[in-house]
């Protein structure tokens, strides 16, 4: 009986350990993260000629560190000058739980410096201060895991120069079961530009989950704001989850099932900037909240789940207007990471 009794308990103690690794294994298969790729900038914020705050930026680094201040996953992959402002933009990333392994350090490069002039609807206009090297970034990419994310855009991502990496990234993450957030969010002074940057804009339209653009973007890029005749005509071939933001007025999300419109609560906004990129990490966010996964991306989600993911994209977006930071505020990331521990 002795004998029964220590077999029995060294066959339970085999069977916990068992679960303990089932479970550990579970909960590292879905982990997931999200990869962020973009320029980096230092914002600096004017209203009239007096300078009122200086935010570390760049359309992907804003939504990186939103996502970080949440508790994802995140890695950054970009590049900075080998100067005290890339330092600080690094060590800025590192505070806000943001991975900087891919982010490359440009010796002899400054790193770029925006200045940004609210106007009386706390829209910005911007001149640039760039210190750009003739060769692109290094060509690295990570090894990508089904179901992560990664989320490009912005003139970055169709930059010429830049062309070897970013392909590199975007057809790892295509190979690999990423799901792929491409924001187009290109402005007017790219305009010219336009016949040298299609192929790659439509090329990563055809690689793309989701497609996100503005109203700004569709009379830049395609010389309509009619974001109908764009989806079917462009986007639609290419990608069927198409989300078209337009400031104050309904976001429309376009999917082969049709097009739904959700109204966008007013606000009283402090600084537009950062609104769109705030948008992305909200929609990314849903996504991971939810565990949407690509397959479920492709087979067509529920009324119930765009209704979601529409509600935490404008959450994040509106947080972000209402204070000088490119980001959502550190309150709302408290709220919401208190929130999923419920």
């Amino acid at each position: 009986m002795e004998i029964y009794n220590k077999v029995r308990r060294a066959c339970r103690s085999i069977l916990l350990l068992g679960m303990l690794l089932v479970s550990t294994m579970s909960f590292a298969q879905t982990t997931r993260t999200v990869y962020c790729m973009g320029e980096t900038v230092m914002d600096i914020l004017f209203r009239g000629s007096t300078p009122i705050a200086a935010n570390a930026g760049g359309s992907a680094l804003n939504s990186a560190v939103s996502l970080g201040r949440v508790g994802a996953h995140v890695e950054f992959i970009g590049e900075v000058g080998n100067d005290s402002t890339g330092m600080h933009i690094l060590d800025f990333l590192k505070d806000n739980h943001v991975g900087t392994s891919y982010v490359h350090r440009c010796e002899g490069m400054r790193t770029t410096v925006s200045l940004a002039y609210l106007n009386e609807r706390n829209d910005a206009s911007y001149v640039f201060f760039m210190d750009t090297p003739k060769d692109g970034p290094s060509a690295v990419a990570p090894d990508f895991h089904k179901d992560d994310i990664l989320l490009l855009g912005s003139f970055y991502a169709v930059n010429p120069r830049n062309r070897q990496r970013v392909e590199l990234v975007l057809n790892k993450a295509h190979e690999q079961g990423a799901i792929i957030y491409y924001d187009i969010n290109l402005r007017s002074p790219h305009a010219s530009m336009l016949p040298q940057l299609m192929p790659a804009i439509t090329n990563m339209m055809s690689h793309a989950d989701v497609v996100r653009a503005s109203r700004g973007d569709l009379r830049t890029v395609f010389g309509t704001t009619d974001a109908d005749s764009v989806y079917h005509s462009i986007i639609a071939p290419r990608c069927k989850q198409f989300v078209c933001t337009r400031g104050a007025d309904a976001v429309t999300v376009f999917t082969g099932k049709g097009k739904t419109d959700y109204p966008v609560k007013k606000i009283r906004t402090v600084s537009t900037i950062g609104a769109g990129d705030n948008f992305n990490a909200g929609f990314i966010y849903g996504l991971i909240h939810q565990g949407i996964t690509l397959k479920q991306l492709a087979n067509e989600l529920t009324a119930a789940q765009w209704k979601s993911l529409e509600h935490n994209a404008q959450l994040f977006s509106q947080d972000c207007c209402m204070h000088l930071g490119n980001y959502i505020s550190q309150e709302l990331a408290d709220k919401l990471k208190a929130s999923s521990k419920n």
